[in-house]
């Protein structure tokens, strides 16, 4: 996360000094160490240079805010300006790697194809080429919760529809970045997405009928599925990229060690791994390989 010119990094840490001791285990050839983060969350510039209204905007406008401390993305780290700095700070940490989204609505102010904002396309081939410069490669998110609202008001991600926008949306990018972006994410964690589709939690924060989430998940893995495809047969002969979809990772530890607790903590790590996870990526590369979308 960027936070005023800083990057703040929350590591998950262990003894890796004994493990390396004990057991000489290194990571694999290859492994990339980075960090990552989604346009709303840092690039700030809300209404500048064409950007169009997207969700978030929306949601954290309501009254009251939604929002704990009632903040909101319209400046955040203000990486829009200071993606320079960001990437020396990138730089100097060692990060080799770095995924960050791009703001559908910065892109396409109205989610759809027959307008593109070339400032917004300017900033991103800015920032690509800056961090290749700096020898760190780019991984894109094309979706990271952001959708554009004029979208949104046909339905969202509960209107079939959307499939074909966000398809729209993707041969932009791949077109327009393509050249230097090998590694695609197309939707990430569509499993938390959802929860905006029958909680107030998350944006666009509605609750339709019990049944919003559901229409929302199959459409998500369907827009993936149909990205893939046209990225496999528009662009992977010139390209040579990777096209992939994220899942949510998440680690239950028991409150104590009583029975109970150990229990209900498996019980949820084994729901998560084995069953939510699993399921969507089941059904990616069903629509992938075997299904018509």
């Amino acid at each position: 996360m960027l936070r005023n010119g800083k990057i703040v990094i929350i590591f998950f840490l262990y003894d890796w000094a004994g493990c390396l001791e004990q057991d000489n285990k290194v990571f694999p050839h290859g492994f990339k160490i980075g960090t990552a983060s989604s346009a709303y969350q840092i690039e700030g510039a809300f209404n500048e240079d064409g950007r169009g209204e997207s969700i978030w905007d929306k949601f954290v406008r309501q009254k009251p805010s939604p929002i704990a401390d009632s903040s909101n993305g319209e400046v955040a780290a203000d990486s829009y300006h200071k993606y320079k700095e960001d990437v020396q700070l990138l730089k100097n940490i060692g990060f080799d790697h770095y995924r960050f989204s791009i703001s559908w609505t910065r892109i396409l102010p109205n989610g759809e194809i027959n307008q593109i904002n070339q400032k917004g396309v300017d900033y991103y081939n800015a920032l690509i080429d800056e961090l290749l410069a700096n020898k760190i490669e780019p991984l894109v998110t094309m979706s990271h919760f952001d959708l554009p609202q004029t979208l949104q008001d046909l339905g969202g991600w509960s209107n079939p529809d959307i499939v074909k926008y966000f398809e729209d949306f993707a041969y932009v990018l791949f077109g327009t970045f393509g050249d230097r972006v090998k590694h695609w994410v197309t939707i990430n964690e569509g499993i938390i997405m959802i929860l905006g589709y029958n909680t107030k939690m998350l944006a666009p924060g509605l609750h339709i009928n019990g049944s919003g989430e559901y229409m929302a998940a199959h459409n998500i893995i369907r827009a993936h599925a149909k990205a893939y495809r046209l990225y496999q047969r528009e662009f992977k002969e010139k390209q040579n990229g990777q096209v992939g979809f994220t899942i949510v990772g998440e680690f239950m530890m028991p409150f104590d060690d009583t029975e109970e607790n150990l229990r209900a903590a498996e019980k949820a790590l084994q729901f998560t791994v084995s069953v939510k996870n699993s399921l969507v990526s089941k059904y990616v590369f069903k629509y992938r390989y075997r299904m018509k979308v």
